[in-house]
């Protein structure tokens, strides 16, 4: 759903965090180094974000498409979320923030969903940001899975618009993210949050995922705040009789 115009900081980030293969091969690493380092890059984003008031963190850790990369490197990351909450989760816990895990679980082992549920359990509670990882997650996956979810729950179709459908993605908890960014240099969305992202405002930068740190943070926070929000409506002025008036402008 599309939400209101808000303070300058936005209150919901969405990130790709992309560019860890690649800023490996260029340190002539395995690319699951760069994971590693990307991980570490996500814990910092997380406590510079909560530090700086935004209430929610939406993050692509690894989409749908992502089984087709090669085995180790799958492998790699499977194993990278067992070491991530043994290493980080206390830390987080303390710091107040909530873990949520979006994404089709079915095709992660026994292990990695324990671990999932851990950290949400371990988290529940706590409110100072809520940090949603994206986790075998596409935005058509999404839209699908919330359509079988209203189905399931007995909606007819006269019962069903955006709003109703809205409480059954995988981000019903959350506001519509305000700023969505994505590292590495590429221009696209690549499904994610697709329903979510219809009014935000999108960033993309030539960083790559581990060398974002934030003053780079502080750099796509600086651009979302000089943006002008309108969600489909015109931008006002005043007249020479001081009343005000519509100006036509292309959204």
């Amino acid at each position: 759903m599309v939400t209101e115009p808000g303070p300058a900081v936005p209150r919901h980030v969405a990130i790709v965090m992309d560019g860890n293969g690649r800023w490996a091969n260029k340190r002539l690493m395995p690319r699951v180094v760069g994971h590693k380092f990307g991980v570490d890059a996500l814990v910092n984003i997380i406590h510079a974000s909560a530090a700086r008031g935004i209430e929610y963190l939406t993050v692509f850790a690894f989409s749908s498409e992502n089984w087709k990369r090669p085995q180790d490197e799958v492998s790699g990351l499977m194993n990278l979320v067992m070491v991530a909450v043994s290493k980080y989760l206390a830390r987080m816990a303390e710091d107040g923030v909530r873990i949520r895990i979006i994404g089709d679980r079915s095709q992660v082992s026994e292990k990695v969903r324990a671990a999932w549920d851990h950290a949400e359990t371990l988290t529940a509670g706590n409110r100072r940001i809520t940090v949603s990882v994206a986790f075998n997650y596409g935005g058509r996956w999404d839209v699908v899975q919330a359509c079988r979810r209203a189905m399931e729950a007995g909606l007819s179709p006269a019962e069903l618009d955006e709003q109703v459908l809205s409480r059954y993605m995988s981000l019903s908890y959350a506001p519509d993210p305000d700023l969505f960014i994505r590292t590495g240099g590429e221009v696209r969305i690549s499904n994610f949050l697709l329903w979510q992202t219809a009014y935000t405002e999108l960033y993309f930068t030539d960083c790559l995922w581990p060398d974002f740190d934030e003053r780079a943070l502080d750099a796509a926070l600086a651009d979302y705040a000089r943006r002008d929000r309108r969600f489909g409506r015109v931008k006002t002025d005043v007249d020479a009789g001081g009343q005000p008036r519509a100006l036509p402008v292309a959204d």
